[in-house]
């Protein structure tokens, strides 16, 4: 729960980029699914179409409106001090993000997003974890697709385990699914900031604590068959593994030396190999500016599938865990993973935060170590799969 209490600000949760595409299907789930005493409010720059998107909410539906502009730090500001939860979707967020992040860590609110940059989550910790501690503040990256499943899978997995001994766990992701413009449009941005990336990684590190008599390693791994999962692994160039290690050197019951590697998993060799090729495409397009404007103009921030499409989409995460003589096989599991899921992950990160009773924490945290089980048993509630599908 928020340490702030309810009658210290006038809205629980404030949904910051309300009318963007994940936004409203934000907006829809918290309508549907939040607490009947929940006080919300949508936020945008455009007041005209936040009133749209209230009208277009059930019948019924008490939700206040804000405007507030990513280029206005004093409107960012009024913004996080009407919420004990600030839940943005704008992005990219190394482009858009700084300004609020900041906001939220001097209010002491609570602070969500969606983003999958490794270097605007390394730059928030390095610029504003010291101010959230201060204050009280969580902030909390990368609580949709990505990385909610592979985070909190992995807890999951870990929690299968025995404690207090050496332990890898193995994360394979199966989806059929389109993910949304935004999302792409950062991978683009991720894709051509390499020599950046690298270099807000090694200043995180030079500000980081030191993890004393533990060990909490996420390495890249190489191509290969899988027997495990009876499938090609492909090493993914996400932020998953970054927010997995995080969650292991934060918490004791990884155990003393932890180890993490992140791959798609892919049945047929030639769409392996395929795979492998259309990254390493995408990749050098994105040093190429004029390659990179045309790719960003193919598919736009906001844009999205119908809902027909969506309803045939679908994610599968297998984990293989290892430990003290035992291995466990455990997957998560839901539906259309780059906007339904996405948005019932990013909702119910939220609700969590304003209402349920979670670890003592601030400053920069992970979805594992801010909410943890608390978060599995909403998202169960809310359909999306935690299992055991085998031990030995």
């Amino acid at each position: 729960m928020s340490r702030l209490k309810r009658s210290d600000r006038p809205y629980d949760i404030v949904l910051f980029g309300a009318t963007s595409f994940a936004g409203t299907l934000t907006a829809e789930y918290l309508a549907a699914h939040g607490p009947k005493d929940l006080r919300w409010a949508i936020a945008g720059r455009s007041e005209e179409k936040l009133r749209a998107l209230r009208e277009r909410l059930p019948a019924g539906t008490e939700v206040g409106t804000l405007t507030a502009d990513v280029s206005d730090p004093d409107s960012l500001r009024a913004l996080a001090g009407h919420a004990r939860v600030v839940a943005t979707t704008v992005g990219p967020y190394l482009t858009y993000g700084e300004e609020l992040v900041a906001a939220c860590a001097d209010a002491g609110t609570d602070y969500l997003d969606l983003c999958g940059e490794p270097e605007f989550v390394d730059l928030m910790y390095v610029r504003h974890d010291a101010r959230a501690r201060e204050t009280g503040a969580r902030m909390v990256h990368a609580a949709g697709f990505d990385s909610i499943p592979h985070d909190l899978g992995v807890w999951f997995t870990v929690r299968q385990l025995p404690e207090g001994v050496p332990l890898t766990v193995d994360g394979f992701v199966t989806a059929d699914g389109m993910f949304s413009g935004g999302t792409f449009a950062s991978a683009l941005n991720q894709f051509s900031r390499g020599r950046q990336m690298i270099s807000a990684a090694r200043d995180r590190a030079r500000h980081e604590p030191r993890l004393m008599g533990r060990r909490a390693t996420a390495p890249a791994g190489t191509p290969r068959y899988a027997p495990e999962v009876g499938a090609w692994a492909l090493p993914l160039p996400t932020i998953d593994p970054q927010i997995v290690q995080r969650s292991a050197k934060a918490l004791e019951r990884y155990g003393p030396d932890f180890r993490y590697r992140h791959y798609a998993a892919v049945r047929r060799l030639p769409v392996a190999v395929g795979g492998v090729a259309a990254v390493g495409a995408l990749f050098a397009a994105a040093q190429v500016p004029p390659a990179r404007r045309w790719l960003s103009g193919r598919v736009r921030p906001g844009d999205g599938p119908s809902p027909e499409k969506r309803a045939k989409s679908w994610f599968s995460v297998r984990f293989v865990g290892e430990g003290g003589g035992r291995r466990v096989y455990t997957e998560v599991r839901g539906g259309d993973p780059g906007y339904d899921e996405t948005a019932r992950m990013f909702a119910e990160s939220a609700l969590s935060l304003a209402f349920d009773d979670l670890p003592e924490t601030s400053g920069q945290v992970t979805t594992a170590v801010a909410m943890g089980e608390a978060l599995i048993e909403r998202l169960r509630e809310a359909g999306i799969t935690f299992r055991v599908a085998s031990a030995k």
